[in-house]
């Protein structure tokens, strides 16, 4: 598999607190010494591009609510190698800031959105922001920051009632609506029993809106697989993480927020580019580093090591 993707998570800050993610926002804010600072994050961009990194989105926490974002958008979209920069977001900032990250550089944005219904969306998630991530949603459209993708973590005792609705925008927009298998990753995030396949999600869709027909959507790199329902503007993508294996189709290292390299979302191994950075390390060396990393996620199709006990704000998705 070629390596080509690199996640990176500038804040481990979030302005949401989402049950499946981090719920009681004990972890809102990292120490700044310990983030890595937008120089060290392009550095390490700009090297993992020479060795063969092509596609870039940045994360967070909630990766809007970093100061300066559009700054650090505009130096990756130039960095020589990036050909693809996205962001992944909760839309609550997104309608005032999507004009300016699409004249920076960004290409496309993913938003999570696990309901349509505002009481359900505010039990998700913590907040009245619906109206919110819908308006950026729809800025996101018109400033042309596509293809737009919603990301809908499906919860059976939370809400499985909504993935009808949300598929039911396909209809009419021009957005990929995503729904993602839930997987526990901390005690504080919910029980196992919460897990929904996404054979049964398609069935509920189906049940509703007739028969979806598989689909080719543009930029689809990565695991999820692509329906439409009839005369639909819009598409409907499955990622079934739990369901599925698809370690060998996985293209993509993460950099947390505070400078680890992890060449897989769940397992404990990671490697610490910080303290090269911060070791006055030459670029040889960092470039070393991120070359056994590759090599050694194009060996593995599964690491060995499970990450038994994390949250994904602190991570990136």
């Amino acid at each position: 598999m070629n390596v080509d993707y690199l996640r990176v998570s500038v804040t481990d800050g979030c302005n949401l607190r989402c049950i499946y993610c981090n719920p009681f926002g004990d972890h809102g804010f990292g120490e700044s010494a310990e983030i890595l600072s937008f120089d060290e994050i392009h550095r390490v961009v700009r090297l993992c591009a020479e060795c063969g990194i092509r596609k870039v989105r940045l994360t967070g926490g909630e990766p809007l609510m970093r100061r300066g974002i559009t700054g650090l958008v505009r130096r990756l979209a130039g960095t020589s190698g990036v050909d693809d920069l996205s962001l992944t977001t909760n839309g609550m900032l997104l309608g005032r800031m999507a004009a300016e990250l699409k004249e920076a550089g960004l290409t496309r944005v993913n938003i999570s959105l696990d309901a349509v219904d505002e009481q359900c969306y505010r039990r998700m998630t913590g907040f009245d922001a619906l109206s919110q991530v819908l308006a950026g949603m729809h800025k996101a459209l018109e400033v042309g920051l596509t293809p737009v993708r919603l990301n809908c973590v499906v919860m059976r005792e939370h809400n499985l009632s909504q993935v009808v609705g949300l598929a039911r925008m396909t209809l009419q927009v021009p957005v990929s609506v995503r729904f993602i298998e839930y997987c526990p990753t901390s005690r504080v995030t919910g029980p196992a029993s919460d897990y929904v396949p996404n054979s049964e999600v398609r069935r509920t869709i189906e049940s509703q809106l007739g028969r979806l027909s598989a689909a080719v959507v543009p930029n689809a790199g990565g695991p999820a697989v692509y329906f439409k329902a009839d005369g639909a503007a819009g598409a409907i993508g499955f990622i079934s993480g739990r369901s599925s294996v698809f370690c060998r189709q996985c293209s993509r290292l993460r950099l947390t927020s505070d400078g680890k390299i992890k060449p897989c979302l769940h397992s404990d191994r990671h490697y610490d580019v910080k303290a090269l950075l911060r070791g006055n390390a030459g670029d040889d060396g960092v470039r070393e580093l991120i070359r056994t990393i590759l090599q050694e996620k194009s060996r593995y199709t599964r690491l060995n090591s499970t990450a038994e006990d994390f949250l994904m704000q602190n991570i990136g998705g």
